[in-house]
């Protein structure tokens, strides 16, 4: 059987997930989504090109997955190093068929208008590239007045700022536009967090059905776990490695192919809700203090709660966000026991623990396989990993670590992003 989502709740549930990266600020790309929309409708663009401009602008910052990045995005107008993440993001999206279309508008989402391309690129994607971009530094000027609803006090100044860089950042007709959509109270309001619930769940209600199917989810899931694994030095091809180790072990212990699947694609997202970890608790290479570790505590909740609204994730959800569960039940989050675990999570959950164990981190060589068998063993003594997979594992340890360390060049494309 083959597995099937709908791509449209598959990328609004992950724009979730890029939303995350703000820590504080959880909203951005919506925000900028509706703005873009909104001057499109104004525009008079047909309603699929403001459905294009809005899921553009929620995926947008696609190539973000840093904390301190994101804090240049909303707290500066401009800045050196602004381009890295567009260029990231354009690597990812390009060749993946149903969101190619948004990987050139992504690459030039912080071009100014005067240093764009002329003749090389479709002027539409350039257009549509400079209005994410005007839209985007909208909202990076108003960043600072969301959380006192202090907003309308201040649109007169964002929409001055704007127009001051008409003819060199930004397109004079987008400039226009822009002051045209943006003149109105109700363009602001709609910025408000029941104000973007609201159009998220109706964009969701109206929009066509966009199937997608097993490889297509795959290779989304590919993207999103490059994502995650580029967030910090200590975590590079982690949700990668888990997701071949979880389908090695699983089609070892007579999984069905179904399953297999949609364990490898859980094994890609689990560490989705890290990105709204601070970058310097990740990437602190000592023991954790007590609150650092309740922190870190959150990310497979955070998992849990971008997933569960992706109709047809539902085992894909739960076995993502239950990889620290405990068979004692003194896991978390949900301190579930071993009978309330589905075997697939139990099997994921070795997969994590292992590579983590044999992964080279900057800090610290991987273990090595004795060292990590008897690590293994131990765990399992202990009870607290599934035992039955413990055993699979311990069989061919060296076939263990080639899936949770592959090369780079053996890594399937969609994986790749390419």
């Amino acid at each position: 059987m083959t597995l099937f989502a709908d791509l449209r709740h598959v990328i609004y549930a992950l724009s979730d997930a890029l939303d995350l990266v703000g820590v504080d600020d959880v909203a951005h790309g919506k925000r900028v989504g509706i703005m873009a929309a909104e001057c499109g409708r104004v525009a008079g663009l047909p309603e699929t090109e403001t459905a294009f401009l809005l899921d553009l602008g929620m995926l947008h910052d696609i190539g973000v997955s840093s904390t301190r990045a994101h804090c240049h995005l909303v707290e500066k107008f401009d800045w050196d190093g602004s381009q890295v993440h567009c260029e990231v993001g354009h690597a990812l999206l390009k060749g993946f068929g149903p969101l190619e279309a948004m990987a050139e508008p992504v690459r030039y989402h912080h071009t100014r208008w005067d240093a764009l391309p002329t003749g090389d690129v479709d002027p539409d994607t350039l257009r549509a590239a400079n209005l994410i971009y005007l839209v985007d530094r909208v909202d990076a000027l108003a960043a600072s007045h969301y959380a006192d609803n202090s907003l309308l006090l201040f649109t007169d100044d964002i929409r001055a700022r704007i127009a001051e860089h008409a003819g060199t950042f930004f397109s004079p007709e987008l400039v226009e536009l822009f002051l045209d959509a943006s003149h109105t109270e109700a363009f602001w309001l709609d910025l408000e967090p029941r104000s973007i619930q609201a159009r998220m769940v109706e964009s969701l209600a109206t929009a066509r059905d966009y199937p997608a199917n097993t490889d297509e989810l795959k290779h989304l899931a590919g993207i999103f776990a490059r994502i995650v694994d580029a967030k910090s030095p200590f975590t590079a091809e982690h949700s990668l490695g888990v997701a071949r180790l979880a389908r090695h072990l699983a089609e070892r212990l007579g999984v069905s192919p179904e399953n297999c699947d949609k364990l490898e694609i859980a094994g890609m997202l689990h560490d989705l809700g890290k990105l709204r970890i601070p970058d310097e608790i990740l990437d602190k290479p000592g023991r954790l203090d007590a609150a650092e570790r309740k922190i870190i505590n959150t990310h497979s909740y955070e998992t849990f709660q971008i997933l569960h609204g992706i109709r047809g994730f539902d085992e894909i959800t739960r076995w993502a966000a239950y990889h620290h569960e405990e068979p004692d039940g003194s896991g978390y989050p949900f301190h579930l026991t071993a009978a309330e675990m589905p075997f697939e999570a139990a099997i994921l959950r070795v997969a994590d623990i292992f590579q983590a164990m044999v992964q080279e981190r900057p800090y610290r060589q991987g273990l090595g396989n004795a060292e990590v068998s008897a690590f293994i063993r131990r765990m399992a003594d202990d009870g607290r990993i599934d035992s039955r997979v413990a055993e699979v594992l311990l069989e061919d340890v060296p076939a263990a670590r080639l899936a949770a360390c592959p090369a780079l060049d053996e890594l399937p494309e969609a994986s790749l992003g390419a």
